[in-house]
């Protein structure tokens, strides 16, 4: 039989109120009690019940976070930041996978409000108004992080996407390149896939550029996707001499694409991508990457939430981190 508090109090011949006390780390104990009830303890090994802790306080000191896809170097950058946030804050993480199905999605919203999580991290996925219902129905307060809903209706942490493929497309515009391809990503997905490509159209309108559909394809982020979609660029009868990939993992499909059909990196083609995931400093040639600062956006997000938590003053309810771009060997330098 697991050891209770009953058990604790009598062993150390106090009440179980003294015991819960000692447990919940109140003052208001004699020190020679307090040092009987943690022998006591220790001796007995209790642990105290987690869940009776929370019904009693209202609170479990648990976080639900839902995250797209586990595996990802992004999200599991993101968890990075939440995690050691949490723990600063003394929270701990249920962290669940959603494989990015909305019906999973929901289903764990459901799942962790039910088991009486204190607040919700709703990670890089589209806001649809099922999310926000299920979201906005309920007193536990949410974050978003890396995403964000089309109203700003809930709190959220992210960088300003259009900018970001504003100014990587105005990089390679920089460089002299008129022929500029996008590897775009789904164009549901309204933040990594609409906003950047908005962002490279309107850098190239600006330019004076023409767009030119031939050059714009769509992947799915992941680096199968980047190596096809290049292909076919480099099938074109005028392909590019630039290429802006709406993240890292297609841009380095991009690079072998090139590579692969004998041409040069950055001397035939040059080549932006977006995140900064670890994998740009393993490619050769080293990816230059728009920086999405993903531990900051997690830690952020995190620290947002503990606000909203605990009735703290909350002056952004929208937070947009900075980006920049990190230059590397899949650029050449830019034209004066």
């Amino acid at each position: 039989m697991p050891v209770t508090i009953y058990d604790v109090a009598r062993e150390a011949g106090v009440s179980m109120a003294t015991v819960s006390r000692v447990v919940n780390g109140n003052p208001n104990v004699k020190p020679l009690t307090r040092k009987k009830v943690l022998a006591a303890i220790e001796r007995l090994g209790y642990r105290p019940n987690a869940v009776a802790r929370g019904l009693a306080s209202k609170k479990t000191t648990t976080v639900g976070v839902i995250i797209p896809d586990i595996s990802s170097l992004f999200f599991s950058e993101l968890a990075r930041g939440i995690e050691d946030i949490a723990t600063m804050y003394k929270y701990n993480i249920i962290l669940c996978n959603s494989d990015q199905r909305m019906e999973k999605e929901l289903q764990l919203i459901n799942t962790l409000l039910e088991k009486q999580v204190d607040g919700l991290l709703f990670l890089g996925a589209e806001i649809k108004e099922d999310h926000l219902q299920a979201l906005t129905s309920t007193s536990v307060p949410t974050v978003l992080a890396a995403t964000r809903d089309a109203d700003n209706v809930l709190p959220s942490v992210s960088i300003d996407h259009f900018q970001a493929a504003y100014d990587a497309t105005e990089a390679l515009v920089a460089r002299g390149h008129k022929r500029i391809a996008m590897i775009a990503g789904p164009a549901n997905d309204p933040l990594a896939g609409l906003m950047r490509y908005e962002g490279y159209k309107k850098a190239l309108k600006d330019a004076g550029i023409e767009l030119d559909e031939e050059l714009i394809a769509t992947g799915n982020y992941f680096y199968e996707s980047g190596l096809s979609t290049t292909k076919a660029f480099l099938a074109l009868k005028n392909p590019p001499t630039a290429i802006f990939a709406a993240n890292d993992e297609m841009a380095i499909g991009a690079i072998h694409a090139i590579q692969d059909s004998g041409l040069n990196v950055p001397g035939d083609i040059e080549v932006i991508g977006h995140d900064n995931i670890r994998l740009v400093e393993m490619v050769r040639p080293r990816l230059t990457s728009v920086v999405q600062p993903m531990y900051d956006i997690g830690a952020v997000a995190m620290r947002l939430l503990t606000k909203y938590m605990n009735n703290e003053n909350v002056e952004e309810h929208v937070v947009l981190l900075p980006h920049r771009i990190e230059y590397r060997e899949s650029t050449k330098p830019e034209q004066n």
